[in-house]
């Protein structure tokens, strides 16, 4: 295998907890609220069951071939030419995934903090952090999570009991209000947007130093992000209103700034800026290490880390052509990218599992 490095199941549990939040931190309320309304909390609360599913679906799939990342289990199951397609298809969905945080973080920091700086400018600064993480490997990226995540809990926790006297129970009434339809739409983005995009995951369970308790690591990272971006869905409504909260482009950020002591404390709305790029920091590392990892292991390369450098440099120049402003890309994200995420979390890993077993019951070899 070209990574060495081992992770713990502690340190699974994090990182998807972490890649769960990512950039749902700051767009899943307006997403689920614009079509659920004050009834976004129940959406995410469906997208939560049905995502535990689906993750539940990505361990299946890993233990069809648990010493194999999936661009190796790929292969082996669809054979070498369709199998080498499917591949690829997953590499590009790595790529453009990574590339279009990356466009999300620049956007976010020039609309919201820094006005005056170049886009590119904050993008190349971040992708570099990137770049060493992805050169040291999934054994450093495990153990920095492992460092930060109760920073991360304890600004999470600054944010929703400060947040207390604002709260306004009669915002999220009355309850479904337009019948369960928009709650089931809403649903769906809460489905793809945290869970779905956990199928990256099956590049890294290979590493995990103890197989047997990746299914309960995978299922309660999942369960505690899945519980905070509930929590946070439902303080944007009771602070800031459904309507507010669907209007807004990042809800969150615009919650945090509600937040004032006397005057004493202020300008809060920083610590969840803090919050989201730490989450997007772990999250474009794991598909960013994704992606060189798998490019490698298709090519039959010994080693990963020397693509990190070159595939970076492809994606900050792809980034504002994928997503060209602020405006394209929300509604990139809310009209098309979900049916994206389907395809490759849902669509694909059930493919592989009938292959698999049509292969099975045929009693056909897999291909290699």
């Amino acid at each position: 295998m070209l990574e060495g490095g081992k992770i713990s199941v502690r340190q699974l549990t994090i990182l998807v907890m972490l890649v769960t939040l990512g950039d749902s931190i700051l767009v899943l309320p307006s997403i689920a609220t614009f079509d659920a309304k004050q009834d976004a909390w129940i959406s995410i609360l469906i997208g939560m069951v049905t995502g535990l599913s689906t993750v539940y679906l990505f361990y299946k799939v890993w233990k069809l071939n648990p010493h194999l990342t999936l661009i190796q289990s790929i292969q082996q199951i669809l054979g070498k030419w369709f199998g080498t397609l499917v591949s690829l298809l997953f590499l590009v969905y790595f790529f453009l995934s990574a590339t279009a945080h990356v466009r999300e973080i620049g956007d976010f920091m020039t609309i919201e903090m820094m006005q005056q700086t170049p886009t590119q400018a904050i993008q190349i600064i971040f992708i570099c952090i990137i770049i060493m993480a992805a050169q040291l490997g999934l054994e450093v990226i495990g153990r920095t999570a492992e460092i930060f995540t109760p920073l991360i809990f304890i600004l999470f926790f600054i944010l929703f009991f400060f947040l207390a006297p604002e709260y306004e129970f009669e915002r999220i009434q009355p309850i479904l209000e337009d019948g369960i339809k928009p709650i089931l739409h809403g649903s769906i983005s809460c489905l793809a947007f945290p869970f779905v995009e956990l199928v990256v995951f099956l590049m890294v369970f290979p590493y995990v130093n103890t197989p047997s308790k990746i299914k309960q690591s995978l299922l309660q990272g999942a369960l505690i992000g899945g519980i905070i971006l509930t929590l946070l869905t439902f303080a944007s409504i009771l602070v800031l209103g459904a309507e507010q909260t669907a209007r807004s482009i990042y809800p969150s950020y615009s919650l945090a700034r509600r937040v004032t002591i006397d005057h004493f404390l202020d300008r809060v709305e920083s610590t969840i800026a803090l919050l989201w790029l730490l989450t997007m920091f772990f999250k474009i590392s794991i598909y960013f290490y994704s992606f060189i990892l798998g490019l490698a292991q298709l090519c039959k390369l010994k080693e990963h880390r020397m693509l990190a450098f070159p595939s970076a440099v492809l994606l900050i120049a792809l980034s504002p052509v994928i997503t060209p402003n602020i405006a394209y890309y929300n509604r990139l994200l809310s009209k098309y990218w979900i049916y994206f995420d389907l395809t490759y979390g849902l669509l694909f890993p059930l493919l592989l599992i009938a292959v698999y077993f049509c292969r099975k019951l045929n009693k056909v070899p897999a291909q290699t």
